[in-house]
């Protein structure tokens, strides 16, 4: 992971759009105490299908005014055209935002097709041809290879595709295993993709909501994990405790050995990633 220690380290916090009035309070709640621990940006989701695309913005505005920190929204291909994504672009160069996370996106239940841009590598050209170098453009990867990849050599190749069409920098998704981050990185660098890829970081605070998350985006529970997750339960004090502990490590040895960044899955709550983020002591690695 040589390649990799030659970037200073980034964090940043993850949020979703609301959609009722309590998930309004509760992630402006959550913004403001992760806010205190100066992180380098917050994002926002796009949700299945653009199902968010208004709140997107509005969220990333609410976020940027209140805290005075770089928020940066996600754009996804699913359900949008060139006309849309054009519109789209304008209103963040307009109201000076300057990093996006580009996806492919999810298809939300029932729908059959992505719209214009099949693929997250395509919508990243788009925008480089829209708008030059304006954005930084972050793009996913998949350390334990993405559940629809026809095998992990072809996976490496869509990644390299989407750095290759002028994005910056990556954000993996979460992973408990940190071999299979170090290894993909090694891929990467046999291709000479040479781009920052940060870790993508899920605190642990619900086993039943975790499994099927992990179903759904083919991240891999260690067996260890989940065999001590069920043996505690119900008992949801035991789980963020074990969770808190277990992914502190994870960040730890993370960061012992080079990545670039962590970026933390918050779900919209604040205090695992809280606690995760005092216990590494990043306070002091920030002002280092």
């Amino acid at each position: 992971m040589q390649s990799q220690k030659q970037y200073r380290p980034k964090f940043s916090f993850e949020c979703y759009s609301p959609k009722t009035p309590d998930s309004i309070a509760s992630l402006q709640s959550t913004q403001l105490e992760l806010a205190e621990l100066n992180p380098d940006f917050f994002s926002v989701t796009y949700g299945a299908g653009g199902s968010t695309r208004n709140m997107t913005f509005e969220t990333v505005m609410d976020i940027r005014n209140k805290t005075g920190i770089e928020c940066v929204p996600h754009i996804s291909c699913v359900g949008n055209w060139d006309n849309d994504i054009r519109s789209m672009l304008q209103k963040y160069i307009d109201h000076d935002i300057t990093r996006i996370v580009v996806l492919r996106g999810d298809l939300p239940s029932g729908t059959v097709g992505y719209g214009q841009f099949q693929h997250a590598n395509e919508l990243v050209e788009f925008i480089r041809k829209e708008t030059g170098d304006h954005f930084h453009i972050e793009v996913a990867a998949y350390p334990e290879f993405h559940p629809q990849a026809k095998s992990a050599a072809v996976d490496i190749e869509n990644f390299k595709r989407k750095i290759d069409s002028g994005a910056n920098s990556a954000i993996t998704q979460y992973f408990y295993n940190p071999f299979s981050y170090y290894r993909f990185v090694e891929c990467c660098e046999k291709l000479n993709i040479n781009v920052p890829i940060v870790a993508g970081i899920m605190p642990i605070t619900n086993c039943t909501q975790l499994v099927r998350f992990s179903e759904g985006c083919g991240a891999e529970i260690p067996r260890w994990i989940l065999k001590q997750l069920y043996d505690f339960g119900d008992d949801r004090d035991a789980i963020f405790k074990f969770g808190v502990d277990v992914v502190t490590e994870l960040c730890d040895q993370l960061l012992s050995n080079g990545t670039p960044g962590l970026h933390f899955f918050t779900m919209n709550r604040s205090a695992a990633s809280n606690l995760i983020w005092k216990n590494l002591g990043l306070d002091e690695r920030q002002t280092a």
